[in-house]
């Protein structure tokens, strides 16, 4: 069956089919919905459905039970049971972005904590890659499977290196090969750019709140407004559990003291008696609802595991 999806706010419309998601069928017709991972998980993708029925394969973990019966819906899991009405954000048309399928040389591996490596890769000179700071990349495997990757980096142009920040899962195939195996001068191809996760356009405070390797996207969004000499305030919280977590750690107190507008506030969950941490603790989230009771004047840009995501 094919259902009609209208966009409430400016009557914008499209149509899916019954047995794929909506946010797909938005995509491939052009529409600028936000999303992020496209698994379910970090809830980007959350619109309110004014009239319709959805259902799941399986309940996505980014939707509450009080969000389900409020109306709420992910779409990128959502498949439609009838002609649906959606009240949620149109983007700007970045879309016109293209994503492109490309080759890319490992350039170089650089551990960065105990359990982070960054993986450099290098495009074929000639064929420029546009993107948003923020964005994210596939990485397309062999036997067709994909690893999404945040970029960690801002635009930088023709031939431009990628940085990415990997976290190794034990027995994780992927992440073993690129700490273990990975050979020098590896070629990759890769997907992208992904995603609507960048900094917006506003003069509003920015509040970044960055789990793990939650880090990477929002360091990619916090040097590009430092090249663009953005004169709004920026506050990058990091939570991770203990001292040997926080990796780029240097760097975050460099972008502090050379930006005015910048502040920088680490946050350990489990710090371990050897850190001597004397800095804040607890979960990153409930550190920022302490200092910031109210966040009605500012954006708050989240990246991090789904737990953090979900508690924030």
């Amino acid at each position: 069956m094919r259902y009609q999806v209208t966009i409430k706010d400016s009557g914008r419309h499209f149509e899916v089919e019954s047995d794929k998601p909506v946010l797909e069928a938005a995509l491939a017709q052009g529409m600028g919905l936000p999303y992020g991972c496209q698994s379910g998980n970090c809830g980007a993708c959350r619109a309110k459905l004014i009239s319709g029925s959805v259902h799941y394969a399986e309940k996505p973990d980014a939707l509450s039970d009080i969000e389900l019966r409020q109306g709420y819906t992910l779409l990128c899991q959502a498949l439609a049971q009838s002609d649906l009405v959606l009240e949620v954000e149109e983007l700007p048309q970045h879309h016109a972005i293209k994503v492109r399928n490309l080759p890319a040389r490992v350039a170089k591996r650089e551990r960065l904590s105990h359990d982070v490596m960054a993986l450099y890769l290098q495009l074929p000179t000639g064929t420029p890659f546009e993107f948003l700071a923020g964005q994210y990349i596939d990485i397309l495997l062999a036997d067709g499977r994909r690893r999404s990757f945040s970029l960690a980096c801002p635009p930088a142009g023709d031939g431009q290196v990628l940085e990415l920040h990997l976290r190794h899962v034990p027995h994780g195939q992927f992440t073993d090969y690129v700490f273990n195996q990975m050979p020098d001068r590896a070629l990759l191809r890769i997907e992208g750019p992904l995603g609507n996760f960048y900094l917006r356009e506003s003069n509003r405070p920015a509040i970044l709140i960055g789990g793990g390797t939650g880090f990477a996207p929002l360091k990619g969004m916090l040097e590009q407004a430092f090249l663009r000499r953005l004169s709004r305030p920026l506050h990058l919280y990091c939570g991770v559990r203990a001292k040997r977590d926080l990796y780029m750690h240097a760097l975050a107190r460099q972008w502090q003291r050379a930006h005015p507008q910048f502040r920088y506030t680490p946050v350990l969950s489990e710090a371990m008696p050897e850190d001597a941490w004397a800095g804040r603790s607890g979960l990153v989230h409930e550190v920022v609802a302490a200092d910031y009771p109210s966040l009605i004047d500012h954006e708050v840009y989240m990246s991090g595991p789904p737990a953090m995501i979900q508690a924030g």
